[in-house]
């Protein structure tokens, strides 16, 4: 289980390192995301399963559809692919 742990811990610093190097918006709120779910694993290992509700349910559900909504409405990201432009021309 400490190797789990270890293991849980050194993605966590992953996950940190590149989202803070990330340059694509929607990519660092993935990561965000994978972030808050490794730390609602973390809380459930440390015996704290109301917290790792929370992480769950704030960090990667709430706080992430604000950011996907904030990108939208700043046209950040756009709801075509970019193969249905191209099909246009």
């Amino acid at each position: 289980m400490r190797v789990f742990t270890y293991l849980l811990m050194a993605f966590l610093i992953l996950c940190a390192i590149s989202v803070s190097l990330s340059k694509n918006l929607l990519n660092s709120i993935l990561i965000y995301m994978s972030f808050s779910l490794i730390m609602s694993i973390i809380w459930v290992i440390l015996e704290s399963p109301d917290l790792a509700i929370t992480e769950a349910a704030v960090g990667a559900g709430v706080t992430s559809l604000l950011f996907f909504v904030t990108l939208k409405k700043i046209h950040a990201i756009s709801g075509k692919e970019s193969g249905d432009e191209q099909e246009k021309d």
